[in-house]
């Protein structure tokens, strides 16, 4: 498994993290069984992914709950990474939507930032978290401008609760303004071959400024696996009938592409998703991605594909079909 450093914080995480949002289940992901994502979590460790990233709103607590119940024992050898900024516990900040009778709301008051940091240190049964970041952007910066943010993090680190900083889903102007107040070891945005918006812009400044890039959904929610076929069906409420990659007539394009890469997977000795993990992983400036899993064989597959290194030749090839294959229609 490749090692990477996170930012500038001196905190060395598996370049390939377990992302968590689909343990926390709901009606979003269907039903999860807490046990399998426990033996999920430790599969992760005993395969060389000592990163994983949650946040206390997959499943309104309950992804980081079966973290800590998943990781006692363990935590010296885990990078622990999860979030703030979505808020169901009063009236406070600005609706972002509404779930299982729940309305959650955006808000990075510094009051409500320190609130959710002991609540998740709870949940996640230890004394620190190593990457904390701000879940999605307050959409008032005028009532929480981004240095107030910045300060509460700094005194949080300085505290020692917390390691380093991120921030998700983030624009450039917004890690300019972080930048400006403090010091971001990582952001978290979308990211995948299918997906490559943060290339024009982001990603250059990211490497330039040495902050770090945890790419989620480098699989496009499981499509660039190449075992999401035609005949698969999502119930009408599942995250992923909203994603126009996932309509019948792109999905077919993406197959098409993923079984012109046979030859690859041959010579490699590996799956579509590890080819895919191995060549984003290789883009410059992507630092990690963070792959949601739900079985223990499914993060084996992924923990794989973090050792495998594409030439230069082959990685130039795939992005060429990337490109050929175009914007979904």
């Amino acid at each position: 498994m490749q090692m990477r450093d996170i930012g500038k914080s001196g905190i060395k995480a598996s370049a390939i993290g377990l992302g968590t949002w689909a343990i926390g289940g709901g009606p979003w992901w269907g039903k999860t069984e807490d046990k399998e994502s426990v033996q999920a979590i430790q599969a992760a460790l005993d395969s060389g992914i000592n990163f994983i990233d949650t946040a206390p709103a997959y499943g309104f607590g309950r992804s980081e709950e079966v973290i800590g119940k998943a990781i006692r024992g363990r935590r010296d050898k885990t990078v622990l990474a999860t979030k703030c900024g979505l808020w169901w516990h009063d009236n406070q900040g600005v609706e972002h939507f509404k779930l299982e009778g729940k309305t959650v709301r955006r808000i990075l008051n510094p009051v409500t930032v320190r609130q959710e940091l002991e609540m998740s240190l709870q949940r996640l049964q230890t004394d620190h978290i190593d990457l904390y970041q701000t879940h999605w952007q307050s959409p008032r910066p005028e009532q929480e401008p981004i240095h107030e943010t910045m300060q509460c993090l700094l005194q949080l680190k300085q505290a020692g609760k917390i390691r380093a900083i991120g921030a998700s889903n983030v624009t450039l102007d917004q890690i300019k303004a972080y930048q400006a107040a403090g010091s971001l070891d990582s952001i978290q945005p979308r990211y995948s071959m299918l997906d490559r918006a943060i290339e024009k812009d982001i990603l250059p400044y990211c490497r330039r400024s040495n902050i770090s890039i945890l790419a989620y959904s480098p699989l496009e929610q499981g499509l660039l696996t190449g075992k999401i076929g035609m005949d698969r069906k999502f119930s009408a409420t599942e995250y992923r009938n909203t994603l126009p990659w996932f309509k019948p007539e792109n999905r077919c394009r993406v197959l098409a592409m993923l079984s012109s890469w046979q030859d690859l997977t041959a010579k490699y000795k590996c799956s579509v998703g590890q080819l895919v993990i191995a060549w984003t992983l290789a883009q410059p400036g992507l630092t990690f991605t963070l792959c949601g899993a739900r079985h223990a064989n499914q993060v084996e597959e992924n923990a794989a594909a973090g050792s495998l290194m594409l030439s230069s030749e082959n990685i130039k090839r795939m992005r060429k079909d990337i490109e050929a294959l175009g914007p979904p229609l």
